[in-house]
């Protein structure tokens, strides 16, 4: 009998992807990448509103009061319009497991069970497999454009600040594209070792508190839950409204969960080494959680998990929903068709070392897709913090660095390293891209104030109730 052997995948060398990503510059020039066509801002205001019909709708003024601060909270809330924006801008079609909304405040610090502290993107809501590697950066870019400029850079200084970080990118990947694929993969961004290459002292400051904060309780966070003791020793999550709270035990659908169903189809999802140190926890207590910028709105329940001996373990239940990146694709639907599971295979992809936790679920009663995660708040902090000192550049340099070795474990760094090659014509490009998309932005933030004039805060709210 012939034994028939499987076919070889093609494997091409370092060198010839790389000449492949080099010859691409004349299909799509890198100096193409600075394109971008103002539009009326009153099309920003209409596809944020046409996101609103999937929202809780009494979240709704959290949301816009958020967006209203500053055009680069608008951005953070945004990743709709700009997702619109960037589906009409040129294309390499060199793809990668994209982060969705990669602006500054979705990378942050965390521990992993050996105790390491890495920096990487924490935020995953909108991943999406197949997406040229330049949409993730563009909206990098243009955070730091809106950021620096709401810092009070001037222009010259705001460009050499964008810049700085695409070439950060553009320089990692190219280093990383010379490894193994494998150790390619095992890359990661340690804070400690981050912390001695870094010049600004404020940064310096901020990165060594950090990581002292890393080994603290995650409860000394005032944005974390907090336990609280029933007279009976009972224990439950302590409300803090607006932020954190108990649902009402009368609700419909819409604020509504079959709780102990969402985590019997969770434990499912999870690798069985994972399952059995999940059902060592039990399920105590509910809360609702508001989440962040671009989230509010979402359905987001933080569940309390503790052992026969009252330890306690946050599991994080969050929808998700449709990836704005979907309308760069052509498939109809791109992605597992199930939303929980896009945003846990792509937070496997794309992190160095991922929460153990991580499951999806959903719930029959609402249609709602959620994705399960830990509890944890090991943000760096607000833009207000960074910028002190004018740490941004050295900042946002570690943002693009962390980009590139996100994207290596899905893209193929040899050809995309050859498309940017050696010389900074594409950071000016992206550069140019930036700031102008920054002055769209600010438009665009103007527009929505003029459109939603003045939001009752938090606390008018309460007050009010």
């Amino acid at each position: 009998m012939t034994r028939h052997q499987p076919a070889k995948p093609q494997l091409l060398s370092r060198a010839e992807r790389y000449a492949a990503g080099k010859a691409l510059r004349s299909k799509v020039p890198r100096e193409s990448h600075a394109d971008w066509t103002p539009r009326s801002s009153s099309e920003a205001v209409a596809i944020l509103a046409g996101t609103d019909d999937s929202r809780i709708p009494e979240l709704l003024p959290i949301r816009y009061e958020r967006m209203m601060v500053s055009p680069f909270a608008f951005l953070r809330g945004a990743a709709a319009v700009m997702a619109e924006d960037l589906a009409g801008l040129p294309s390499t079609g060199l793809p990668v497991q994209a982060c969705g909304d990669c602006h500054l405040m979705n990378f942050g610090a965390f521990t992993t069970p050996e105790e390491n502290v890495l920096f990487d993107i924490n935020d995953f809501d909108e991943t999406l497999p197949g997406i040229d590697f330049a949409v993730d950066l563009k909206r990098l870019a243009a955070s730091v454009a809106v950021a620096a400029l709401d810092a009070g850079f001037s222009r010259k200084a705001a460009r050499l600040t964008i810049a700085a970080t695409v070439s950060a990118y553009r320089r990692r990947l190219r280093r990383l594209a010379k490894l193994t694929p494998l150790e390619a993969w095992h890359a990661r961004t340690e804070l400690g070792q981050e912390l001695e290459r870094i010049d600004d002292p404020a940064l310096r400051k901020h990165v060594q508190g950090l990581l002292t904060k890393a080994s603290r309780n995650p409860q000394q966070d005032s944005n974390f839950p907090r336990l609280h003791a029933g007279a009976d020793g009972s224990w439950s999550i302590e409300d803090r409204p607006p932020l954190i709270y108990h649902l009402p035990e009368e609700r419909d659908s819409t604020r509504s969960l079959q709780a102990h169903k969402v985590f019997h189809h969770y434990h499912e999802t999870l690798p069985p080494e994972r399952r059995v140190l999940a059902t060592r926890y039990g399920l105590r207590d509910l809360a609702f959680k508001v989440v962040g910028v671009g989230s509010v709105g979402t359905f987001c329940v933080v569940g309390l998990f503790m052992t026969a001996d009252d330890e306690p373990l946050f599991l994080q239940v969050k929808e998700a929903q449709t990836s704005v990146l979907a309308r760069l694709t052509k498939s109809k639907n791109p992605g597992p068709p199930h939303q929980g599971q896009r945003v846990v295979e792509g937070q496997r992809m794309l992190q160095a070392a991922s929460d153990v936790f991580l499951g999806w679920a959903d719930d029959s009663a609402s249609g709602r897709h959620f994705y399960v995660r830990q509890l944890k708040n090991r943000r760096l902090g607000s833009i207000a913090e960074v910028v002190e000192g004018e740490a941004l550049t050295a900042y946002a340099e570690l943002c693009g660095r962390t980009l590139a070795r996100a994207h290596v474990r899905s893209g193929d760094a040899a050809t995309i390293a050859g498309y940017m090659g050696a010389s900074e014509i594409f950071d000016d490009a992206v550069t140019s891209f930036a700031m102008a998309y920054a002055a769209q932005t600010a438009l665009d933030h103007e527009a929505l104030v003029a459109a939603k004039g003045p939001v009752k805060t938090a606390q008018e709210r309460a007050k009010a109730a």
